[in-house]
């Protein structure tokens, strides 16, 4: 006989809902909290080419509590077209019932959870962690970037190199309207040997930096995560690895760092997040690269805090909105 039990429909969020339930520092915190769960299982990612050039990602893991896959589409193709070059959602499940209790916007998971793996490595690994803040590349990881490091270290000065014209200054606008100064630069080169924080947050394409950064410097390069992707120069790279510490955020980048494969280091040799939180402090000398590729793992972690202020919230669906413009790279 079949039950009579029903199980409720997944909440479903939209781009400017999910945001709202991942604030910055708490999202960095329960990143950190991942990599100390030890019922956490994250399998590798399935990458899948798709005939029209673009990339599906199939993401899943799960803890005690939760799982969740997420479950995006990369498409160039769409860049300067209305429709977003990163869509997707990331589907949360109950595991004691099976139920799926939220589906959430994938680009916005993605961006939150990046940056804010980068603040977690910056507020254990930089040294002047209030800047100013070199961001070199102004979509979507630009702008996540600024968000985090001025909520998240209290960065007072930000410049922003990019290709697009209209994009650095979209850029530098919100950061004014959060109240930092916020200026546009015509090349990041020049700017390097000024600002001890930098995040390169370009599609990769081609190389952007290749200026060696100020001995105290903190760089989180996140735009690279194939072999076959760079957005550092192999000298720049080697140049860090010599003078100063090179941190991957998960052993998974032994075969996606494309920058530093390319400058043909050991990546497999290299601390990770998770041995910065857990191991003894690195010694601040030296310039640090914090290289990251991406791991579900930061995916559980914003699925695990959005469950938490749901259940706090008990709000209701916000189903079928519009993502806003930095809902794409």
């Amino acid at each position: 006989m079949l039950s009579s039990h029903c199980p409720q429909p997944p909440r479903m969020l939209d781009a400017a809902a999910t945001a709202t339930l991942l604030p910055w520092t708490a999202l960095a915190d329960e990143i950190a909290a991942v990599l100390r769960d030890a019922s956490v299982r994250v399998p590798a990612r399935s990458v899948m080419p798709l005939p029209q050039g673009g990339t599906l990602f199939v993401m899943p893991a799960t803890d005690s509590l939760v799982a969740m896959t997420k479950l995006i589409t990369l498409t160039p193709a769409n860049a300067g077209t209305p429709r977003p070059t990163i869509q997707g959602d990331v589907v949360v499940f109950d595991v004691s019932t099976g139920e799926r209790r939220l589906v959430l916007d994938g680009p916005t998971i993605t961006a939150r959870r990046t940056a804010a793996a980068s603040l977690l490595a910056a507020r254990h690994l930089a040294q002047e962690p209030q800047g100013p803040l070199l961001i070199v590349g102004a979509g979507v990881q630009g702008l996540a970037h600024l968000e985090a490091f001025v909520h998240g270290l209290g960065v007072r000065d930000v410049r922003v190199a990019s290709r697009s014209a209209a994009s650095a200054e979209a850029l530098v606008q919100h950061g004014r309207a959060l109240g930092v100064k916020a200026t546009v630069v015509a090349d990041a080169h020049t700017q390097v040997r000024h600002c001890p924080l930098i995040v390169t947050c370009t599609p990769a394409h081609s190389v952007v930096l290749d200026t060696p950064p100020l001995a105290d410097a903190f760089v989180a390069a996140v735009g690279a995560y194939t072999p076959t992707m760079a957005e550092l120069s192999p000298t720049l790279c080697r140049h860090i690895a010599q003078h100063g510490h090179v941190v991957v955020d998960t052993p998974d980048a032994r075969h996606e760092a494309g920058d530093l494969l390319q400058a043909g280091l050991d990546v497999s040799a290299m601390p990770t997040l998770r041995d910065v939180l857990e191991g003894p402090r690195i010694q601040r000398t030296g310039p640090v690269l914090f290289k990251s590729c991406g791991w579900a793992g930061w995916d559980l972690a914003a699925a695990r805090l959005a469950v938490r202020a749901q259940d706090v919230r008990g709000a209701g669906t916000t189903a079928g909105a519009p993502h806003s413009q930095w809902a794409t790279p």
